[in-house]
């Protein structure tokens, strides 16, 4: 079978590409940058150089496909970053319409069943809706969980301040985290499988806790055991994460989304569909690695 690939050689779609080229499978993947090509075919894979913001390309590169995972990169220069992640997905559907592609599986969030009011996932929600739209076509939404690798963010707050935050905390277990990983590894499963028809969502968590438990596990592995989570007002995050170099754009949308989070609405859909079994990356674990990025700033800045 023909498969395309968005997403490059991300943590996600490069392990996606590694298993689907292990199968058998004739593997594309989509990147914007000349020099992933020759990563790209080291895995055994084609690459198709281009932009996704370019419908006459994405046509051409989904031509062919059995099917297609699609996913919106990160992109920090926009002027409306929930319109520029719903016209990504207005993009691909119309890719996919185009070619008569009868499997998707899309990487969504958390959330997106949230019209307005979840920043960036309100977004995903657009795009989720723009793919909907294919009546023809079998879709999964895998709706995953903050993940863990946006701790790494927080390494010179840690530093600098000798905690741990955000605009939101969770003092139960009810704090959704998860591993890209554990991502992958149902979006290789549905891939492989296509057992999948109509419009559905699967939500995918490799943990949930509590955000002290998160500051917890972080400074016993860094040797701070004292470490808190300390939870800042919107404003102030708004105000740090322009600070730190984002946009303001970006940085109101960021906190929207943890708003979203401390109000519990970003989640509330996640447990009426929690899915049956979690990932295998447990706190303890991501910790570890936290740990090792966190004394490794060569490290710390390839993740």
């Amino acid at each position: 079978m023909k498969y395309v690939i968005t997403g490059s050689t991300g943590h996600i779609s490069k392990p996606i590409t590694k298993a689907l080229v292990s199968a058998g499978h004739e593997v594309t993947v989509i990147t914007s940058k000349h020099d992933r090509e020759q990563e790209i075919e080291s895995l055994g894979a084609k690459a198709a150089v281009g932009l996704i913001t370019d419908p006459a390309f994405l046509a051409k590169a989904f031509n062919g496909a059995h099917a297609v995972y699609t996913m919106v990169p990160p992109i920090y220069d926009v002027q409306d970053w929930k319109a520029y992640i719903g016209q990504i997905g207005k993009n691909y559907a119309d890719a996919i319409r185009a070619n008569k592609i009868k499997y998707v599986v899309n990487l969504s969030s958390i959330g997106a069943h949230l019209p307005d009011g979840a920043g960036p996932v309100s977004g995903l929600h657009r795009a989720e809706e723009a793919l909907n739209g294919l009546a023809d076509t079998n879709i999964i939404h895998l709706r995953p969980a903050y993940f863990y690798y946006n701790l790494f963010n927080m390494t010179a707050l840690i530093k600098n301040m000798g905690i741990m935050g955000n605009n939101f905390s969770m003092h139960d277990k009810t704090f959704q985290i998860v591993h890209p990983s554990d991502i992958a590894a149902v979006a290789i499963d549905e891939l492989l499988t296509l057992n999948f028809t109509g419009h559905n969502v699967q939500y995918i968590a490799s943990d949930e806790v509590s955000t002290d438990d998160i500051a917890s596990a972080i400074g016993m592995a860094i040797d701070k055991p004292d470490l808190k989570w300390v939870e800042f007002t919107d404003d102030q995050a708004t105000q740090g994460a322009v600070q730190a170099g984002l946009p303001k754009e970006l940085a109101e949308n960021y906190t929207a989304m943890g708003h979203s989070l401390k109000t519990g609405k970003l989640g509330e859909d996640y447990w009426k569909h929690r899915p049956a079994k979690l990932g295998k990356v447990k706190l303890a674990d991501f910790a570890k690695m936290f740990a090792a990025a966190y004394n490794n700033e060569a490290e710390l800045v390839a993740h």
